[in-house]
């Protein structure tokens, strides 16, 4: 069970365990955000997503966007998880957790710590369609050179 604010991880999310980990007397309101593998992208039919990460940076570039949502939005805390490996459609990839006062700022915490994440954690995904593998970079998909249908 993981009991760390940030973690790169295996395996799908505790949620419960997840709110319990940053539990504060002075936080009104928790938000949650959960992404999911979901079925189509681009006009494809997705059949599973593979992350790759390096997992030492990446949790460290975590760590800064939890301490600067911290100051910059005045939440009482924030836990950042990402999973790794190949996943099915409707399984965890991400979970982002703010607490906060009040719900403005937690919801905008929240938001912005998934956004920041996506720009600036290394972690790579690939697409694996029923046309092919295709690295995401950004909002461009690249054709994965290296896929055999496996």
């Amino acid at each position: 069970m993981v009991n760390e604010k940030v973690a790169v991880l295996e395996g799908k999310f505790d949620i419960s365990r997840a709110t319990e980990t940053i539990a504060n007397p002075e936080a009104g309101g928790y938000v949650i955000f959960l992404g999911k593998v979901r079925n189509q992208s681009r006009g494809r039919k997705v059949l599973k997503l593979i992350y790759e990460v390096y997992d030492e940076m990446a949790v460290e570039e975590m760590k800064k966007i939890r301490e600067e949502a911290l100051k910059k939005f005045g939440i009482t805390d924030m836990l950042i998880w990402h999973r790794r490996g190949e996943l099915k459609v409707e399984e965890d990839t991400i979970l982002v957790v703010a607490s906060a006062p009040h719900r403005k700022e937690a919801f905008e915490a929240c938001m912005w710590a998934v956004d920041e994440v996506k720009k600036r954690v290394p972690v790579w995904k690939k697409e694996i369609t029923e046309e092919g593998a295709f690295w995401i970079e950004g909002d461009k998909a690249v054709p994965a050179k290296d896929y055999h249908g496996k």
